[in-house]
């Protein structure tokens, strides 16, 4: 048996390898760690084995003020279900072109493994030709450069991440979080990932359609998903909105729209339209003058009492409360 393979009952426990290189984020590293290490059976075994892993083992330094060891080579790629390339601050590529120890490494991935990258560790996976012509996003700041060098991907820099089946990539830091839980939920479903997100304190899921700094995200079309009358909804989020009028977007019936629509999101329509609204509330009381009544009209709560209520079931405080802690 493998030293990257253990055993949860009679499977092979799924092995993520995660690929470092000089100038990581320490952040992105740990990320991918504490999520996939956090993933728990019924019967509370680790449902995932990972492995960090580095060109050449030995010390790597960080953007940070202190080096990480690596024990492993590029070999634990080799062994790997899935790969992970987080970013750094010290990219070694030149005119999108991999430096030659990391192409090499990237070369003992095994095909069918899925390979994913936070951040702008998308810049790897596109300089390895491992994104032409699919979808992928990166950080929106990096999106000028990615975009010369890499004409051939279809970049989408206004999602959080995109998920192209085997490869997938996802925005800044914190939408690391969103790839992971969402590759988790792939792999095992809505109660294991939301379980991890309990554990780490984090949102237990955040559509990868969401955009990265837009103010109102709008969710990209999908076949055979709910993501229409997600975009729909989005844009009418100020008036009274039914299940019927959501089914309708995609042409399903209420029961089948219902049914995919807590497949895709883990949450009912009710539970994820409220969910909307109040990150739009929260928009505009951290950005804007509005009344507290005309918020809660633009929302499409109604009334003020109505947005006070479901602010305070949410996140635990009122409209006014939270306008004071972000504006001061």
């Amino acid at each position: 048996m493998s030293a990257f393979t253990q055993r949860v009952g009679d499977e092979d426990r799924h092995r993520v390898a995660v690929l470092v290189r000089p100038g990581v984020m320490p952040m992105e590293l740990g990320l991918v760690h504490q999520l996939f290490g956090y993933a728990r059976s019924a019967t509370g075994e680790p449902l995932y084995e990972l492995v960090t892993c580095a060109p050449a083992p030995g010390p790597v330094r960080t953007d940070a003020d202190f080096p990480i060891h690596v024990a492993h080579g590029p070999d634990a790629l080799a062994e790997a279900d899935t790969v992970v390339v987080p970013a750094t601050h010290a990219p070694d590529e030149t005119n999108g072109r991999l430096a030659e120890p990391v192409a090499e490494a990237l070369s003992r991935i095994r095909p069918g493994a899925r390979v994913a990258s936070v951040c702008t560790g998308a810049f790897v996976l596109a300089a390895a030709g491992l994104l032409d012509g699919r979808r992928a996003t990166t950080h929106w700041k990096s999106v000028p450069e990615f975009r010369v060098h890499f004409p051939d991907v279809d970049l989408d820099p206004d999602v959080l991440y995109v998920d192209e089946g085997d490869v997938l990539t996802s925005a800044g830091e914190a939408a690391g979080i969103d790839l992971c839980l969402h590759m988790i939920r792939r792999d095992h479903g809505t109660a294991v990932a939301n379980a991890v997100a309990r554990t780490t304190v984090v949102p237990p899921y955040r559509d990868g359609g969401q955009a990265q700094f837009i103010p109102r995200p709008i969710p990209p079309e999908r076949r055979s998903s709910t993501a229409r009358a997600r975009a729909w909804a989005l844009r009418h989020l100020g008036r009274p909105l039914t299940l019927r009028e959501l089914a309708s977007q995609e042409s399903m019936s209420v029961r089948t729209f219902s049914r995919r629509f807590r497949e895709e999101t883990g949450q009912t329509p009710v539970q994820w339209l409220t969910r909307q609204r109040i990150e739009h509330a929260r928009q505009l009381l951290e950005e804007t003058e509005l009344s507290v009544d005309r918020i809660a009209a633009d929302t499409g709560f109604g009334t003020a009492a109505s947005l006070r209520q479901h602010m305070r079931a949410l996140i635990g405080v009122s409209p006014r409360a939270y306008r004071r802690t972000f504006r001061g």
